[in-house]
């Protein structure tokens, strides 16, 4: 059993923020660093923090690249929540397509946010006990385990979500998933998103699939399903 104090890194260029952040997530016992730009943050080991709270406006460098830095280039799933003041349909759906976990907009509360985090990092926990195993169809492979797609013997990069949506429809080949269905399992119930972000992560998915992707289907009026 894992005891010991999570580690959060919260990258944000306002300093008073930071200050209120790291005092009141000290005081629900999380070990807390700052950040005040993205790339101060990638000079850190990403991977030895438990959750990143990233700011999505910033400098050079926005809150977005980074999470698609960590994602695609350095292949870091650490769990991200986003905090922003953007709050539009379509800033939302950028943050979950780059593999965000959940997504805060400004101003918020304390307690609104430590909850949040609690939630994201007990997901997180779970995700870690699930049993291993690897699902076959032909030349396309998933590892649970390792989070990996391999495509006739070539690996093929997956945000978190992307991946956990093709899990569930893998594990359940035939089985259709209506919208509601994949935003529970996937996001969980706790996380207010629209059902248009699964439409935008099954897109991306077909795309990544190729040949694949026609095994991805949808069953109008009901929702998704894969069949090999």
């Amino acid at each position: 059993m894992d005891n010991r104090t999570k580690k959060i890194l919260i990258v944000d260029d306002e300093e008073d923020l930071c200050e209120i952040l790291q005092y009141n997530l000290g005081n629900a016992g999380y070990q807390t660093e700052t950040a005040h730009s993205a790339e101060e943050a990638l000079k850190r080991d990403i991977s030895d923090f438990d959750l990143v709270l990233l700011d999505v406006m910033m400098g050079a460098m926005s809150g977005f690249k980074m999470a698609d830095k960590l994602r695609n280039e350095m292949q870091v799933n650490v769990p991200i929540i986003f905090l922003t003041a953007k709050d539009t349909e379509n800033d939302i759906l950028t943050g979950f397509s780059l593999g965000a976990d959940d997504y805060i907009a400004k101003p918020f509360s304390v307690n609104e946010l430590t909850a949040r985090v609690k939630a994201v990092l007990k997901r997180s926990k779970t995700d870690k006990i699930k049993p291993q195993a690897k699902l076959r169809f032909g030349e396309l492979e998933i590892d649970t385990a390792r989070k990996r797609l391999i495509i006739n013997d070539e690996k093929v990069e997956l945000t978190k979500k992307e991946f956990e949506i093709l899990r569930v429809l893998l594990e359940n080949q035939g089985k259709v998933f209506s919208r509601d269905d994949i935003l529970s399992m996937v996001w969980g119930n706790d996380v207010i998103v629209t059902e248009r972000t699964v439409d935008v992560n099954i897109t991306r998915l077909r795309n990544k699939l190729g040949t694949f992707g026609s095994c991805l289907k949808n069953k109008t009026g009901y929702g998704y399903y894969f069949e090999f």
